[in-house]
């Protein structure tokens, strides 16, 4: 297949600024792209913590005032490893310290619209002859709702062909009418198949109308959201752009997350060498506060503590996991009743449940490695990356069957285990009994220590590299440039 030139727009990626899964596919997908040969560079705010990592990025552009709600702006430019960067940088919009799209008391930025818009803008600009660079893509891959909007300049003013990926639907960036014109989007762009939602303008609408063709990050996901379940209102655009959507199950950095070769890890282990594991559980244990027990199953959590994320369901069977018996630990953040709950529970079982809130990265990879299972009953999931590793680290998953959970998590039966499939445990609906059901069929399967080896070694021999994607990317962009050309 013949190399593309792709500039891959996102408005975070980890290490750097990082708020959920889209941080990580920013930081491995592009960099899988271009070991497939593709010329690919990344368009990222010039955050603090950003010009903080790239002290010697140097200034390659500078941009005037693009409309009245655009300021003028730079690009600076910087190297992660082999990959180029593109940093946006525009203090009065970006100079600001925490989480990208909310202040300090949790509210999304005031100006949201132009610091995004301003973003979206660059994109398309980058993929157009106005491009101040030497350097043009042939496909502007935009990510939610932060860079929707380019495809509507790329649209109306002609330029590279775009792709957008959705990785959460539930965030829109919708915002009033006034910042069509503040936006420098044309009068004849406030229409229902165009920029116009429900009296809004919505950056992710626009892209999901106007941009050359559309993914997901999942085969599931890409279904569930022309349903009006999970499609927040947009499920009959999707569906009408149905045959321009497609599913692209993530990947995993698998250098990043391998259980032989983690420095955070007590003791590393494989496939081949499952006894190691244990070695991570006694540490687990010791580190939380847990009786170190190897007789009963320990369950882990890493999640934002939200309803999406069906954890309220796991608080309130919560007090039965000590007489299953089973231990629990806990990291994440989120809802303050949840946290609050969860801060309760492991008062109660002291020894038995232990509860962090907050979130470190050490941790989050000795609990995939000490955990014997992994418990993850989403409401919705797009994708999902715990599941993927927990299969990685031999710790099988406890999941809904949604989105990328129902692609990557194969329950535990007798069909899947003759066919050596299985690799975890579905629930059976979104209730807490269900959830119970399946902590108890779980326990019972790790008693069983010849089938329980089989069940991680089949998650474990499961192939999550980004090389998947990006084969599967490649094939997006070079339909993508044929509708385009």
């Amino acid at each position: 297949m013949k190399p593309r030139a792709i500039l891959f727009a996102t408005s975070e990626m980890a290490p750097w600024v990082k708020t959920g899964g889209l941080g990580d596919v920013a930081a491995a997908l592009p960099e899988a792209l271009r070991q497939a040969g593709h010329d690919v560079r990344v368009l990222l705010p010039a955050y603090p913590a950003v010009k903080q990592a790239f002290p010697m990025a140097e200034m390659v552009a500078e941009l005037p005032a693009l409309a009245p709600a655009l300021p003028a702006c730079r690009l600076l430019a910087a190297q992660a490893g082999q990959l180029p960067l593109l940093l946006l940088d525009c203090p009065a919009l970006f100079d600001r310290p925490g989480n990208p799209y909310l202040d300090a008391d949790g509210h999304d930025w005031a100006d949201n619209a132009a610091r995004f818009g301003l973003l979206s803008r660059i994109a398309a600009r980058l993929g157009q002859a106005a491009s101040p660079l030497d350097w043009q893509p042939d496909i502007v891959h935009c990510n939610d709702w932060q860079t929707a909007l380019a495809p509507a300049w790329l649209h109306y003013e002609g330029g590279a062909a775009s792709v957008v990926t959705v990785h959460n639907i539930a965030f829109q960036g919708c915002f009033g009418r006034e910042m069509l014109g503040g936006l420098g989007l044309p009068e004849h762009s406030w229409r229902f198949d165009h920029v116009e939602y429900h009296g809004q303008l919505s950056f992710l609408k626009a892209g999901l109308q106007l941009a050359t063709l559309l993914s997901t990050v999942s085969p599931t996901y890409a279904r569930e959201i022309q349903d009006e379940h999970f499609g927040y209102g947009l499920a009959p655009l999707l569906r009408h752009r149905a045959p321009s959507l497609r599913g692209i199950l993530n990947g995993v950095d698998t250098d990043l997350w391998n259980p032989a070769t983690d420095p955070a890890l007590a003791a590393g282990y494989a496939a081949n060498r499952l006894a190691a594991k244990r070695a991570n559980k006694v540490a687990l244990q010791a580190e939380m506060g847990l009786e170190i027990t190897a007789d009963r199953p320990l369950f882990g959590v890493i999640s934002r503590l939200t309803h999406q994320k069906g954890l309220d369901l796991l608080l309130t069977v919560g007090d039965g996991l000590p007489h299953l018996p089973a231990q629990l630990v806990v990291l994440g953040s989120g809802d303050k009743a949840l946290e609050a709950g969860f801060r309760q529970l492991a008062g109660r079982f002291p020894g038995q449940i232990a509860v962090k809130i907050g979130f470190s990265e050490n941790l989050a990879h000795r609990i995939e490695a000490g955990a014997d299972c992994f418990v993850m009953p989403s409401r919705f999931e797009p994708c999902g990356l715990n599941q993927m590793y927990s299969l990685r680290y031999g710790t099988p998953p406890i999941v809904r069957a949604t989105g990328g959970l129902a692609d990557t998590v194969v329950d535990v039966n007798d069909e899947t285990l003759a066919e050596r499939s299985a690799n975890g445990f579905v629930l059976d609906g979104d209730t807490p009994h269900a959830l119970w059901l399946t902590l108890e069929r779980a326990s019972r399967a790790w008693h069983d220590k010849r089938l329980w080896q089989r069940i991680q070694q089949n998650g474990m021999r499961r192939d999550f590299s980004w090389q998947n994607a990006a084969a599967e990317y490649g094939a997006l962009y070079r339909d993508a440039l044929a509708i385009h050309a």
